[in-house]
């Protein structure tokens, strides 16, 4: 079985954030492997660990500094990584994403593709669903199960609803994001990251790609700006009587809920 990983670097949402300019400014802040992509490539690792002769992919789009989340990819478990690398993909929408990752894709063999549900950084989560459609491959998003038939032609995945979950079959090849639960990630073993060191991340840009001229973005990002400060609190004094009369009014007139 050929599982390919789409992965993203993320800026580590438990830094603190400082804006420049409407654009958040990223000296200073870690970068991380988006952490639902994590439970995607944990997963493909555990079905390679169980499968003899799987072998799993990792992709990434992104500039140079995503290389650091493919080498961590890479010493997790994975076999191969690629890059997709182009300073004309940083103006891409997230339909654009998924259609540059097909056009890779498309160029090799796989049985499996495994995405986070979403990223951190933009909590859109329209890539999987995009990169599907654009394979016409069937889809599950929110998994957190998944087994295979005994012949391993079906991808057994229950996945999260509101209220509950639902279990269904899918034909390979297919495409699943990936939930929190679905698994417990590992921590790169010292071996891995060594053996990860000598691996060849291949790197192709648009050309590479096949792209002479790249679709335009159709959702363009705002300016962004951190949430105004909260004023600080307030001590109600007096008998319970007037506590109640006091709350009440500002609740009223000046947090105007009621």
């Amino acid at each position: 079985m050929k599982i390919v990983v789409c992965i993203k670097q993320v800026l580590d949402t438990a830094a603190k954030i400082n804006i420049q300019d409407g654009k958040i400014d990223p000296s200073g802040i870690p970068r991380i492997i988006n952490p639902y992509d994590e439970f995607a490539l944990e997963e493909a690792i555990r079905i390679k660990e169980k499968k003899e002769g799987a072998e799993v992919t990792i992709v990434s789009l992104g500039p140079e500094t995503s290389k650091e989340a493919l080498r961590s990819g890479l010493a997790m478990g994975a076999d191969n990584a690629a890059h997709l690398m182009d300073p004309v993909f940083e103006k891409l929408d997230n339909l654009g994403v998924a259609r540059v990752l097909a056009s890779y894709i498309k160029s090799i063999s796989f049985d499996l593709i495994l995405c986070g549900r979403q990223a951190v950084d933009d909590d859109m989560g329209q890539v999987g669903g995009a990169l599907a459609t654009l394979l016409e491959l069937p889809l599950a998003t929110v998994v957190t199960k998944l087994d295979f038939s005994e012949d391993g032609s079906k991808a057994i995945a229950t996945r999260q609803i509101e209220g509950g979950s639902e279990t269904f079959e899918l034909g390979l090849p297919a495409l699943l994001t990936c939930q929190k639960g679905l698994n417990e990630p590992r921590l790169p073993s010292l071996k891995g990251i060594m053996k990860a060191k000598k691996k060849e991340i291949k790197i192709m840009d648009a050309a590479a790609l096949g792209w002479e001229e790249l679709p335009k973005p159709r959702v363009i990002q705002g300016d962004a700006s951190l949430p105004p400060k909260r004023s600080g609190g307030s001590i109600l004094e007096g008998t319970s009587a007037e506590k109640v009369s006091n709350l009440a009014r500002l609740l009223r007139d000046e947090a105007k809920v009621v």
